[in-house]
């Protein structure tokens, strides 16, 4: 006898052995609060570029917002809770941008791509919230002299620099006066998955919003100073999946560094709040 899905609980592949486990589901189906965990440092660098080509990177129904601005973050999680306090390292690179569907219109943060250097969030996060995840080296990043600089690499190519020099902290009062509640709805994807077996056609494909409300999520501290970012182009046998995507991202046109920032944060949220948009 073969056995059934449980109504209500979260399977991922390989589904013989029972619910999964993850950032939305811990042991006994136990949710995580993400009050005081995870720890994190965010390194943030955006740029004014070329609004046609971004244009040409945005999925059905999408469309970009206001000035074309890229935002590129490298950001260093530890303590995370639902991995039994192991940390992992992302980056991600979005513009604004806005989706107008038959019953959502709303306005966010279009994420391009995000890096990470571990597998567990790489597949809960592209199975199920829908994120476009992908896997890469992201080591620690190397400060001194108030300089802060990092790299992302995959199998020894380093396909990425960010750095960012005469690092100046906020005060509590400027901390207190740089926190503002969230300009637009949150942050857009584009899930898709191709159709097995049927090579080109489509499975799944739709859009998805992460709700810019993250309650638990506190800014301790902030820095800014003065910013770069470098994608370095690829060739095939450097990166074999993903050089088109690198190329991509090395191919915008940098025309005026906007900020660089800085964060140290504490808390997060289990991005239960997920949802399609129609």
């Amino acid at each position: 006898m073969s056995y059934t899905f449980i109504p209500g609980k979260i399977y991922r592949m390989p589904t013989h052995f029972g619910p999964a486990m993850g950032p939305r589901q811990g042991p006994g189906g136990r949710r995580y609060d993400c009050k005081g965990y995870p720890k994190g440092r965010e390194f943030t660098v955006s740029f004014l570029t070329n609004r046609k080509q971004l244009e040409a990177m945005c999925p059905p129904g999408f469309e970009t917002l206001g000035e074309p601005i890229i935002t590129v973050n490298a950001m260093y999680l530890t303590e995370v809770e639902w991995l039994a306090g192991y940390g992992y390292n992302l980056l991600g690179v979005s513009f604004p941008a806005k989706f107008n569907g038959k019953k959502d219109h709303v306005t966010g943060d279009f994420l391009l791509v995000l890096w990470e250097n571990l597998a567990d969030p790489i597949f809960t996060g592209r199975e199920e919230l829908g994120f476009a995840k992908i896997y890469c080296e992201l080591p620690e990043p190397r400060g001194y002299h108030n300089k802060i600089h990092c790299t992302a690499s995959w199998k020894g190519f380093k396909f990425f620099d960010l750095q960012i020099d005469n690092m100046a902290e906020l005060s509590a009062e400027e901390l207190k006066a740089s926190q503002s509640t969230p300009s637009n709805d949150g942050t857009l994807h584009y899930k898709y998955i191709p159709r097995t077996g049927e090579w080109g056609e489509t499975d799944i494909a739709y859009p998805v919003l992460t709700p810019a409300a993250w309650p638990n999520k506190i800014v301790q501290k902030k820095w800014t100073g003065q910013g770069t970012v470098k994608f370095h182009h690829a060739e095939w046998e450097e990166l074999p999946t993903t050089c088109h995507v690198v190329n991509a991202l090395a191919d915008l046109e940098i025309r005026e560094i906007r900020s660089a920032t800085a964060i140290q944060t504490i808390g997060g949220k289990d991005l239960f709040d997920q949802r399609i948009l129609k």
